[in-house]
């Protein structure tokens, strides 16, 4: 007797962007210019933090992690799809798309308690700035990254288990340029309602709860700032949480256009276009924003530059 929980499916179909066949040579120069410059500004990022003195404080070290999970995130998905727009079929085996599932959710679920807690630990500098030091100790920013990094890849572990457990005998074109959860979901001839609990339960703590978290932390910083009386110190205290919050408002608006609706409402081309959001566009954009907006990170930068230079 086969064992209900047997996947037929060896290797699955990408369908990428082949609806769009006059933009393909458009979207291969897009892709390629925008990987490149996520690559090497988010490497920029993490060697600035690394041999930087001037940036050995909590906000940089965080600032380094989510350096490396803009790399593992964007090297997940777009490498694939480059494959994909160059070659008339892509496709990819069981174990390659389960792989990719599982650094994908790894990256993205760490990333939204990483930005939670980068709000944190800019509500401590702005509205307890006595006890910022002691509080937000070498010790105790090692333990929050451990935390994010290990919590992140337990819940990525669950998922792909899960997944792995489906059985896939039917189609095997998924309706997007990379292995996500709904496609697969549609794909699947078992049921999924484990996975849908679990995929709720994880969209309810790392989209929802995160989100509350990195809105009181806003809400208490915002507070804090309009009480200053001195409009220097209002314009100094803005600018060193402007530039998290311009990263915090871009990875949340893709991630809940990309995943927070109903099942019945999904759309494949929809959700291509929102997921380009957060695993192209803001990878790529967040060493920009945090490079153009940081003094400090424009001096270290600099003085990198300067000392190549010599």
């Amino acid at each position: 007797m086969v064992s209900p929980n047997r996947t037929w499916v060896t290797e699955f179909v990408l369908e990428g962007f082949t609806e769009h066949p006059g933009l393909r040579l458009l979207l291969i120069g897009c892709f390629l210019f925008l990987y490149t410059i996520s690559l090497v500004g988010n490497t920029v990022i993490i060697s600035l933090v690394t041999f930087s003195p001037g940036l050995h404080s909590p906000m940089y070290f965080f600032l380094c992690n989510l350096a490396t999970m803009d790399i593992v995130c964007i090297s997940s998905v777009l490498p694939k799809a480059l494959v994909g727009l160059v070659a008339e079929e892509n496709t990819i085996s069981f174990k390659g798309c389960m792989t990719q599932l599982f650094f994908l959710a790894w990256s993205g679920s760490s990333e939204l308690i990483l930005l939670t807690v980068m709000a944190y630990d800019r509500y401590m500098a702005i509205c307890c700035p006595l006890h910022y030091s002691s509080r937000m100790s070498p010790h105790l920013c090692g333990a929050l990254a451990m935390g994010v990094w290990f919590s992140s890849a337990l819940n990525s572990s669950v998922h792909t288990g899960l997944m792995t457990r489906l059985s896939f005998c039917g189609p095997n074109v998924i309706s997007h340029f990379f292995c996500d959860i709904p496609p697969l979901f549609h794909l699947s001839c078992s049921s999924t309602l484990i996975n849908s609990i679990m995929t709720l339960v994880a969209d309810a703590f790392f989209g929802g709860i995160n989100f509350i978290l990195t809105l009181l932390s806003y809400g208490c910083i915002i507070t804090s700032i309009l009480r200053m009386r001195s409009a220097e110190g209002k314009k100094k205290a803005f600018s060193t949480c402007s530039s998290h919050l311009i990263v915090v408002c871009l990875f949340y608006l893709s991630v809940f256009c990309a995943y927070i609706s109903p099942a019945s409402s999904y759309s494949p081309e929809r959700s291509k276009v929102t997921s380009v959001l957060f695993s192209v566009l803001s990878p790529t954009l967040n060493p920009l924003i945090y490079t153009l907006r940081n003094k400090d990170v424009k001096l270290a930068l600099g003085r990198l530059l300067s000392s190549f230079s010599h």
